[in-house]
């Protein structure tokens, strides 16, 4: 049976407080090994990719639409909190529009060797490496572009803002659960197992010497590593020294650079995995 809270400052639901406070909820959530989940669609992602949910907190009207997941929760010893919209604006800090939270359990990270094999199991062949970007916004759109155009695998460095901050997943619409993902150290000397596993290195930035994508695109390599740098700076002398080429997206109308979350997209579409249409007729005649 759902759990009614009247309170907002009830300890039972401690993990929902402050959710506007990006200092805090950046140093809490790793260290007590949670993240939220926004939103019917992001929770069912969640779940479906395994993840384990602590309780959940909705107004009581979403109680019938997500009775699915309230009932497997009650089986499960999951508590199920229902609060009035001002009790728990009162406790979040923001109006809940989108059903309900999660406080899901944070799994724990694989290193980047095996999180890479396991990829390359699969034929893997594009991965993205996020450098020090740290706007949870772009973050976001990033994975969201990398789950839509087929990349196998996403690397941040030490210094990248959180995926599974709440912000973050709700901009990815819940892609973070579904594109596999984990945090590259040392940085940049990871990049030498990237290397070593077979993959170029593409680091997207501007200067001298930088190959255009639309060039790049023509004739790319069967594995590729694409790197995208901070939204002020973009990425560090090192990575694009360390790098086996550098890329850079055409630009016009006097506009030298766009957003991480934008190019990304961009870089994205135009190097995606070229994947073979089958026609009935292959299952039909094999040898022809």
């Amino acid at each position: 049976m759902a759990i009614e809270i009247t309170d907002p400052a009830d300890e039972r639901v401690r993990d929902y407080f402050g959710l506007t406070d990006v200092a805090l909820r950046t140093k809490v959530e790793p260290e007590r090994g949670l993240y939220l989940a926004e939103s019917e669609k992001v929770i069912r992602r969640a779940l479906a990719a395994g993840h384990r949910p602590r309780s959940f907190l909705m107004a009581k009207r979403w109680l019938t639409d997500l009775a699915d997941l309230v009932g497997q929760a009650e089986s499960e010893g999951v508590p199920v909190y229902v609060a009035h919209a001002r009790v728990i604006k009162a406790m979040t800090g923001f109006h809940l529009h989108r059903g309900a939270l999660a406080s899901m359990h944070r799994p724990p990270l694989v290193a980047p060797a095996v999180l890479l094999r396991n990829a390359l199991l699969q034929n893997a062949s594009r991965v993205v490496i996020l450098e020090d970007i740290v706007d949870h916004t772009n973050l976001g759109a990033v994975f969201r572009s990398a789950a839509a155009l087929g990349v196998d695998a996403v690397l941040i460095t030490p210094r990248c803002a959180d995926p599974l901050y709440r912000r973050a997943v709700r901009v990815s619409m819940g892609t973070v659960f579904q594109v596999p993902w984990t945090r590259i150290e040392p940085w940049p000397a990871g990049l030498r197992l990237l290397r070593d596993l077979g993959f170029t290195i593409a680091a997207f930035a501007l200067g001298d010497g930088a190959v255009n994508l639309d060039d790049f695109a023509s004739d790319q390599p069967q594995r590729l590593a694409m790197i995208f740098g901070t939204e002020g700076d973009g990425l560090s002398r090192l990575v694009v020294k360390g790098s086996d080429v550098v890329v850079k997206i055409p630009m016009a109308g006097g506009v030298d650079s766009l957003n991480v979350a934008a190019a990304s997209a961009v870089a994205l579409w135009a190097l995606r995995r070229q994947v073979r249409a089958v026609n009935v007729t292959d299952h039909a005649n094999p040898l022809m």
